[in-house]
C-alpha cells in the first residue's frame, strides 16, 4: 500500500484507547480495554482494545483492526480522508498530492448530486428566489438556517436542471437513475429543496416542498437509488456527530423542519428520522454517536405510537433512551418557537425513561371495570418491569400496581419471578449456542510461529534455516508478504501491518485471527522451537502419507522400493 512510512508515524503518535474511547466508552478489565461494540447490534461489552498490541477486536461479529480501519468503518470514510482527520492529531504535514482516493463507480453520481445541489441554491438567491423566500421568512426560516442547511429551489420550468447537467455532459439515463429527472424533464419542479446528505456529507437525495401553489403532494422526495436507501441515513447525521459526542446524548426527532428549528436556537445535536420506522441500520448509527437518545417526535397520537416503537428498538441495541414530552401535543418546530431554547432545554431536564413512558402508555384506554382489560394491563404491566434491572425500581411498580388494581402484592410479585425466570431460561439458551472455534494443535503451531516472525527477523531466519514451510497457500502467501516488508522498513509493529493488509482481504483476515489468538507474552525462543518442531513432524507425516500413496500407484519394484527407501529415512528422521 503506498504511503505506509505515513500510515506508521500517525499510528505511532495515536494511542488507539485514547482514540476509541472518545467514540464508546471503555473499561479496563485486566491488560485490555472492553466496550460496546459500534459495528453490530451489540448490547454487552464485546470489543476488546489492545494498549499493547494497537489493535481492537469484536469476539461477537469479528470487526478488527487499528486506529484507521476504526475511523474508516465508524465514519464510513475514505482513507485518504482517515488519514486527513488523523494526522492533524498526531502532529503530522501530509503531502496530499502523494495520497489517492479510490475510486468508485458512484464518483459520478456524487458529483452530478453536488452539481444539483450548488444550482438550487443559487436559485433561491435570485429574483426566481424571492417568493421561496419570502415563504420560509414567514416560517421563521432565517438567512442563517438557509446557508447552514444548504436550502435552494427548484424552478418552475420542465427541464431546467435536466439542460443544464445534459450541457456539462451527463446523459440522460444517468440522471433518470439516480432520481433527477424522468422522460427529459425535471423531477423536482417549482418547490423548496432540501438536500439530504449520507453519513459522510455527501448529497444523495433532496426532499422537495411545495411554498406557493396548492398540491396533491406536499412532499416529493427523491426515489431510492444505488447510493440513496432511506432507512440508512438520518438527516443531519454528518453535522451533528461532534456535538452529540460533546454533549453525550443525542436529539431523534421526526422530520427536517423540527432540526431546522433546534438549530435556529442552538441545540444542534439532533437528527430526524424522515419518517416513523426505524430500521435496525439507523438505530446502528444513533449508537455510534451516543449511547443516550433522548426521543422528541410529535406529540400527536402517531408520534406517540412512533415513539413506543422507535423507543423499542433502541432498547434492543442496547442504548439508554428517555422521552420528552411536549405540551398541547405540539411537535419540536412549533414548541421552540413558542417557547425558545430555555423552554425546550427544560423539557429535556425534565425527560422521562422510556420505560415509564411504556408504563404510562400501558395505562391509556384501559377500562378498568373489565376483568379482561384489567388483566391484559396488569400482565403488560409486569412483563414490562421484568425487563427493569434496578430491583427497587421493579418493587415500586408493584406496589403502586396493586394500589391501582387492588390486586395483592404477592400475588403480582408470583407474576414477575415467572417472567423473570422465562428470561433467565432464554439468556441460558442463548449462551449455549455460542459457537466453540478450536484450532488443531498444528494451527496453533502455525498461528504461533508467524506471531513470533512479525515480532523478530531472527525467527524468519531460523524458520528458513530449518527449510520449514507451511502447508497452506494463504500462510506462505502472508510469510512473503512480511518477508518483503522486512526488507523494505526493516522492522514490523503488528498495528501497522495491519494498515499495509487493508487491500489483501484474506490475507488481513488470516492476519487478523493470529494477532487475536496469540497472546505477546507467549513467545520465546523455546516456545519458537515447540512451534517448529510441531511443524517439522506436521510436514513429515504429510511427507510421508504422499509417497505412501505414490508407492501404491507404482507399477516398477525397482521405483517401489525406492519409494520405501526414501519413506524408510523420513521415519528414521523423525
Amino acid at each position: 500500500m503506498n504511503n505506509q512510512s505515513i500510515f506508521n508515524e500517525i499510528r505511532e503518535k495515536i494511542d488507539i484507547v485514547d482514540l476509541i474511547g472518545e467514540y464508546v466508552p471503555l473499561v479496563q478489565k485486566g491488560r485490555n480495554f472492553f466496550g460496546v461494540c459500534p459495528f453490530h447490534n451489540d448490547t454487552n461489552p464485546s470489543m476488546s482494545v489492545s494498549r499493547d498490541k494497537q489493535i481492537y477486536k469484536c469476539f461477537s461479529c469479528g470487526a478488527s483492526g487499528n486506529i484507521f480501519t476504526f475511523i474508516r468503518d465508524y465514519e464510513h470514510m475514505d482513507m485518504k480522508d482517515v488519514l486527513e482527520l488523523l494526522a492533524p492529531r498526531a502532529g503530522v504535514t501530509l503531502n496530499t498530492t502523494n495520497i489517492q482516493r479510490k475510486t468508485t463507480k458512484y464518483d459520478k453520481f456524487y458529483e452530478i448530486y453536488n452539481l444539483t445541489n450548488k444550482f438550487y441554491q443559487n436559485n433561491i438567491n435570485t429574483k426566481d428566489g424571492m417568493a421561496a423566500k419570502e415563504y420560509l421568512k414567514n416560517r421563521q426560516i432565517s438567512e442563517e438556517v438557509i446557508k447552514e442547511f444548504e436550502i435552494g429551489l427548484s424552478l418552475d420550468s420542465m427541464d431546467s436542471l435536466t439542460k443544464v447537467l445534459t450541457k456539462k455532459g451527463y446523459d440522460i439515463l444517468t440522471l433518470d437513475k439516480i432520481g433527477l429527472s424522468s422522460n427529459n424533464h425535471d423531477l423536482f419542479i417549482n418547490r423548496i429543496m432540501v438536500p439530504i446528505h449520507d453519513i459522510s456529507g455527501r448529497v444523495v437525495a433532496f426532499s422537495g416542498r411545495i411554498y406557493n401553489k396548492k398540491s396533491d403532494h406536499k412532499y416529493v422526495n427523491t426515489k431510492e437509488t444505488e447510493i440513496f436507501r432511506k432507512g440508512t441515513i438520518l438527516y443531519n447525521y454528518h453535522r451533528c456527530k461532534e456535538t452529540a459526542r460533546r454533549s453525550k446524548y443525542v436529539i431523534v426527532m421526526e422530520g427536517y423542519m423540527d432540526v431546522f428549528r433546534a438549530a435556529s436556537v442552538d441545540i444542534k445535536n439532533v437528527v430526524a428520522i424522515m419518517g416513523t420506522a426505524l430500521t435496525i441500520e439507523q438505530a446502528n448509527l444513533i449508537k455510534k454517536l451516543s449511547n443516550n437518545v433522548y426521543l422528541c417526535l410529535d406529540g400527536d397520537a402517531p408520534g406517540q405510537k412512533a415513539m413506543l416503537s422507535i423507543g423499542e428498538e433502541l432498547e434492543k441495541n442496547g442504548l439508554n433512551v428517555k422521552i420528552i414530552t411536549l405540551t398541547n401535543n405540539e411537535d419540536p418546530d412549533t414548541y421552540i418557537l413558542k417557547y425558545g431554547k430555555e423552554g425546550f432545554e427544560d423539557q429535556v431536564e425534565k425527560a422521562i425513561s422510556f420505560s415509564d413512558f411504556k408504563l404510562q402508555s400501558l395505562k391509556k384506554g384501559v377500562n378498568f371495570a373489565s376483568d379482561l382489560e384489567l388483566s391484559n394491563y396488569v400482565n403488560s404491566v409486569i412483563r414490562e418491569a421484568s425487563s427493569i434491572e434496578d430491583e427497587i425500581r421493579r418493587e415500586i411498580i408493584l406496589k403502586k400496581l396493586a394500589l391501582e388494581t387492588n390486586l395483592s402484592y404477592n400475588t403480582l410479585e408470583k407474576r414477575l419471578n415467572e417472567y423473570l425466570e422465562k428470561r433467565q431460561t432464554k439468556n441460558v439458551v442463548i449462551k449455549e449456542l455460542k459457537p466453540n472455534n478450536k484450532l488443531s494443535k498444528y494451527e496453533k503451531a502455525v498461528y504461533g510461529m508467524i506471531y513470533a516472525i512479525l515480532t523478530d527477523y531472527k525467527y524468519f531466519k531460523k524458520f528458513q534455516d530449518e527449510s520449514l514451510y507451511f502447508v497452506d497457500q494463504k500462510t506462505r502467501y502472508l510469510l512473503m508478504e512480511i518477508e518483503y516488508y522486512y526488507k523494505k522498513f526493516g522492522n514490523i509493529e503488528i498495528p501497522d501491518f495491519y494498515t499495509y493488509l487493508l487491500e489483501k482481504g484474506e490475507l488481513l483476515e488470516l492476519y487478523n485471527n493470529i494477532i487475536n489468538y496469540v497472546d505477546i507474552n507467549n513467545i520465546s525462543e523455546e516456545a519458537v522451537n515447540d512451534f517448529m518442531s510441531v511443524i517439522r513432524s506436521y510436514n513429515l507425516r504429510l511427507e510421508i502419507n504422499r509417497l505412501t500413496e505414490m508407492m501404491k500407484k507404482q507399477t516398477n519394484d525397482l521405483e517401489k522400493a525406492k519409494i520405501a527407501e526414501r519413506i524408510k529415512a523420513l521415519r528414521i528422521g523423525e
